[in-house]
């Protein structure tokens, strides 16, 4: 047993450990989480149609030997770009040199017969009457003026041909464009087939197409628009388009519109359509697949929030908000295009709600946050790094 001291020490602990579980202890909730809120961004935003398409050569052809003979020089150097009229490849062309010049006499000579033969002519006509010649005269002078004019027509069709011929020894650039590595070599026979022979290609990429199709929903879109601003088939050609590389950011590329077809593809409920661009920097070729948009409408007044402010789930998109007790609600949106890092709002919103663009991980539905207004302008930026 220990000292009466130590009892009495004891008991006094004992007695204030008692005194202390007598007291009553009270819950004190947490502050509500801190939340930044801000309203919709309201400002003009314009409407494209996006769509993927591919880029193609406004002319391409193979150049093929017309006539018959050996490559008698090649005037380019692979892949050059050319003007229209540039000599490329040379067929031997003496042979239809000495062609051309036995046509041409060939049409000297019927020049003379005919001339001599409307002298004779003439004298008959002035005989005849005055019954100094006979009848069969005149018409056997008349005959032999028939047949030399015509000998005349073939002689000079035959000259006209001997030219194409002759001219065909030389293959020039029918367009402006790019020619393609040559398919033949200096000495080689060419043209003498059924197939022509293809000496090489060439490609005008500058402009350039760009292809594309619009669906049914984006072509009924478009026609009201079209009816609404009273256009023209005329005025379409100068929409303009905007073209990006996939490897690009934005559009960097402009055209106008080209052409789109008279009548909707009934398999696939698509309108094919189609853009020209100057590329006179040649950066697109053909065969690239591209992205493309075009301006179809202009909304004066679209609702914007962050993009990253939105979430998801079954039914659809939706945006939390804080109603006028700092209570988190869930609202249903339906979202239009991405614009500079906002999401335009179609319909769920209106322009004085307060929307959570940062601290969305602490917001649930139906309790109350501790809101920290922000303004529209800094919203976006606020909601690309907020937890």
């Amino acid at each position: 047993m220990g000292s009466p001291q130590m009892n009495t020490l004891a008991l006094a602990a004992a007695a204030l450990l008692l005194s202390a579980c007598g007291e009553s202890n009270q819950y004190v909730a947490p502050p509500p989480p801190k939340v930044t809120v801000a309203k919709p961004l309201q400002r003009p935003v314009t409407r494209y149609l996006e769509a993927t398409g591919n880029t193609s050569a406004v002319n391409s052809t193979d150049l093929v030997a017309r006539v018959a003979g050996f490559i008698d020089q090649i005037d380019y150097q692979d892949g050059a770009n050319v003007k229209k009229g540039t000599l490329l490849f040379t067929i031997e062309p003496e042979p239809y040199k000495v062609k051309l010049d036995q046509a041409k006499a060939a049409e000297v000579g019927a020049q003379a017969n005919l001339k001599q033969a409307q002298q004779t002519l003439d004298r008959q006509t002035q005989l005849l009457p005055r019954e100094s010649t006979t009848q069969a005269n005149y018409d056997q002078a008349l005959a032999t003026r028939d047949s030399a004019r015509s000998t005349l027509d073939q002689a000079q069709a035959n000259t006209e041909l001997a030219q194409l011929n002759y001219d065909y020894t030389q293959v020039t650039a029918p367009f402006d464009g790019t020619v393609t590595a040559r398919q033949v070599s200096p000495g080689q026979y060419v043209g003498g087939t059924a197939t022509p022979t293809v000496l090489a290609s060439i490609v005008q990429n500058a402009p350039i197409y760009v292809n594309f199709t619009a669906n049914e929903q984006d072509v009924l879109r478009v026609r009201a628009e079209i009816l609404r601003r009273g256009l023209t088939p005329a005025d379409l050609d100068k929409v303009p388009v905007e073209v990006g590389l996939q490897t690009e950011t934005g559009y960097p590329h402009r055209g106008t519109l080209n052409y789109r077809s008279p009548t909707v593809d009934p398999s696939t409920g698509t309108l094919a359509v189609r853009a020209i661009l100057d590329n006179a920097d040649h950066v697109l070729l053909p065969g690239y697949f591209v992205r493309v948009r075009v301006p179809v409408t202009e909304d004066a007044n679209a609702l914007l929030v962050p993009d990253v402010s939105l979430g998801s789930d079954q039914g659809g998109s939706y945006l939390l908000t804080v109603n006028n007790d700092n209570v988190v609600e869930q609202r249903k949106v339906e979202i239009g295009p991405v614009t500079d890092g906002m999401r335009v709002i179609e319909s769920g919103l209106a322009a004085d709600d307060r929307v959570i663009v940062s601290g969305l991980l602490r917001a649930i539905p139906g309790q109350k946050v501790d809101p920290q207004v922000q303004t529209a302008a800094n919203s976006a930026e606020t909601a690309k790094t907020a937890p």
